[in-house]
């Protein structure tokens, strides 16, 4: 897939750029200058689909710095609660959207500006819901405190078609169980962004932990 190919996501490309990278990186930062060194850090080791939370420091500028400074990356907002937040991010320029609940009228709104939106849900119902309002694919969080990659696999039975994006306990190490149990990606945010190396801002590091994702993923 090429560099031009990621210029722009709307939702014809949305599940092809999913299929292709599998790894979203998530960052959620309480500092502005912090949250950008994540960013290229995740880019340079690879990474081309960034989520900046939409309660990050400043995350409206960063968002649209990003946009500038990685031409190569699909830059998207997360924690999106209410249509008010989402016309905001949507005004300094996403490209796709996350949000940690089903909201009919959020889902409604990203349709009409063409914008991929991954609502969050976590039962069988609250997914079923969410695709059939119209959702681009389905977070499921918190996986890992409804039994992980077995819960993914569980799904696959009644609802192999709703492409799924598990989070929360997502790592490096097993990543790729939750795509070989069905996911189109996967999320991760701390265990991509270890503390220790964020304190040490050792950005190298972080960027070998992208690297080595993306190798795993793509084996």
């Amino acid at each position: 897939m090429s560099d031009s190919y990621l210029s722009s996501c709307g939702l014809n490309d949305w599940l092809q750029l999913l299929q292709h990278h599998r790894a979203i990186a998530i960052i959620r930062s309480t500092d502005k200058q912090l949250g950008l060194s994540m960013a290229k850090a995740a880019a340079e080791g690879g990474m081309r689909l960034i989520e900046i939370t939409w309660n990050s420091d400043r995350a409206a500028e960063l968002i649209s710095q990003l946009r500038s400074q990685l031409p190569n990356c699909i830059i998207g907002t997360g924690t999106i609660l209410t249509v008010d937040r989402l016309k905001d991010a949507i005004a300094c320029g996403i490209q796709f959207c996350f949000t940690p609940h089903v909201s009919l009228s959020l889902i409604q709104t990203a349709i009409e500006f063409d914008l991929p939106i991954v609502a969050g849900a976590l039962t069988p119902t609250e997914i079923v819901a969410a695709w059939q309002a119209g959702a681009s694919c389905v977070k499921v969080f918190p996986v890992d405190a409804v039994g992980g990659v077995s819960y993914i696999k569980s799904l696959q039975g009644p609802l192999r078609e709703i492409p799924l994006i598990p989070t929360g306990g997502i790592s490096i190490e097993n990543a790729c169980q939750f795509i070989e149990a069905g996911a189109i990606a996967v999320g991760l945010s701390g265990q991509l962004f270890p503390q220790q190396l964020l304190e040490t801002r050792d950005w190298d590091a972080i960027a070998q932990r992208a690297k080595t994702l993306r190798q795993k993923l793509l084996v």
